[in-house]
């Protein structure tokens, strides 16, 4: 098959770049995807048994989705077709299905890529279902974005959805050291200045190859430290999003960092939003969310240091505003955790719903007029504070319905005071 070199007319001879030039040129030398590719995988399964099905790619920008593509068609003797979403139209895909018609006519199948998938809207999506039915061709898209959001529930259910992980460390490693046998010199690092390299990188091969060209092409006296590699390249910002998946899966990972009691991983994850351009605004909201449902009455300081944290940003700003987010990350992520008030809102919201409209019983209600005395309003009415306990047990639901535990304290910090006190208002209750 013809490279993308090829295909726009230019000779071998011509300059390529490196991250072109290191493409693989058979599916085991694609790194970071065993999980994928190798013989125990689905996509090492399908090459084996000669039955390629449409798939959906999905995965970071760099870790190797053209190439799969490529190279299973290669594998499968299909002929290659590649169209991006992003500068192809009707016009384009009715092309690339007539031609493909044309070579099943001659015997001859057809692989369609179709980079950057998910920005083809719905109409478009849709026009690939006959085409995908048929077997006139055999769909590989490839996305950046959760195929569940942003493709068909029609095609998805056409396609197998594989994803394609990051590379890691290793993987980056190798890759550099294919780098180095390609241009015959050794790349002028130490090893921290490796490290760095392959760090800036963020688990994009491509991009790392990129940077690789860039050192391969200086001259210096002495390899390159951590530091001298951070003033010679900028490193770009990392993989994210406000918008898209990555938004969402930080901040869950930050929450669910401070449900866990890790204030060392909400650190780190409030540290990777704020380096990704997340508003700190957002992050304190979430806090006070978080206060609120999972901590609640085992620590009350809680919401309190969290709604503090969001005004203390909002007075001083950036950067010394984020710092008081950082405490209430700490403190949030330390304090004892309940959601017995969230789970007893919930589970009372549900009761109201299911009862209607019933009213309270007659004895708690007040009794302004001789009329609502003379129908029962208030009636038998206890005052809790001039009983012996403080407490007198009446009954405050509906008379037509059965007594109701929606509270119910964990005996997490403050909540083991508020458990043991219930416990003994439910024994006088008893009485």
């Amino acid at each position: 098959m013809s490279n993308l070199f090829e295909s726009a007319g230019l000779e071998n001879a011509a300059p390529r770049p490196l991250a072109d030039r290191l493409r693989p040129q058979l599916i085991k030398d694609v790194v970071g995807q065993d999980h994928l590719i190798g013989t125990e995988g689905p996509i090492g399964r399908m090459l084996a048994s000669g039955r390629i099905a449409s798939m959906i790619l999905w995965g970071p920008p760099g870790v190797g989705k053209t190439t799969i593509a490529r190279l299973i068609a290669d594998s499968a003797d299909l002929e290659f077709v590649q169209l991006s979403a992003v500068f192809s139209g009707v016009a384009d895909l009715r092309k690339a299905f007539d031609a493909a018609k044309a070579r099943r006519a001659t015997g001859q199948g057809t692989l369609l890529f179709v980079d950057e998938i998910h920005r083809f809207n719905r109409a478009q999506q849709d026009s690939f279902l006959p085409y995908v039915e048929e077997g006139i061709v055999t769909l590989i898209g490839a996305t950046t974005e959760n195929p569940s959001f942003e493709l068909n529930g029609a095609l998805l259910s056409r396609a197998q959805v594989f994803i394609l992980k990051r590379l890691d460390a290793p993987a980056l490693d190798g890759l550099l050291a294919r780098a180095e046998a390609e241009m015959e010199i050794k790349l002028p690092l130490t090893q921290d200045g490796r490290e760095t390299l392959i760090g800036f990188a963020d688990g994009d091969g491509r991009y790392l190859l990129t940077l690789a060209e860039e050192v391969f092409s200086i001259e210096v006296k002495a390899p390159l430290d951590r530091q001298g590699v951070a003033d010679f390249l900028q490193k770009r910002a990392p993989a994210y999003d406000k918008s898209r998946d990555e938004h969402y899966n930080l901040i869950s990972a930050l929450h669910k960092s401070m449900r866990g009691s890790d204030p060392d991983a909400a650190l780190y994850w409030f540290a990777r939003m704020l380096t990704g351009g997340e508003d700190p605004l957002y992050i304190a909201r979430r806090l006070v969310r978080f206060a609120s449902e999972d901590i609640g009455l085992a620590d009350p300081t809680a919401l309190m240091i969290a709604n503090e944290a969001m005004n203390t940003y909002r007075f001083l700003g950036s950067p010394e505003g984020e710092l008081a987010i950082a405490h209430a990350v700490v403190h949030l992520a330390t304090a004892p955790k309940s959601n017995a008030v969230y789970a007893g809102y919930k589970a009372a919201m549900r009761a109201a719903k299911e009862t209607g409209s019933l009213p309270p019983p007659k004895h708690i209600l007040n009794a302004p007029t001789n009329l609502m005395k003379d129908i029962g309003y208030g009636d038998g009415y206890a005052y809790d504070h001039n009983t012996e306990e403080g407490f007198s047990g009446q009954n405050y639901f509906p008379d037509s319905l059965p007594r109701q535990e929606f509270y119910a304290p964990k005996g997490e910090g403050r909540e083991k005071i508020i458990r043991e006190r219930l416990e003994r208002w439910a024994a006088l209750r008893q009485k």
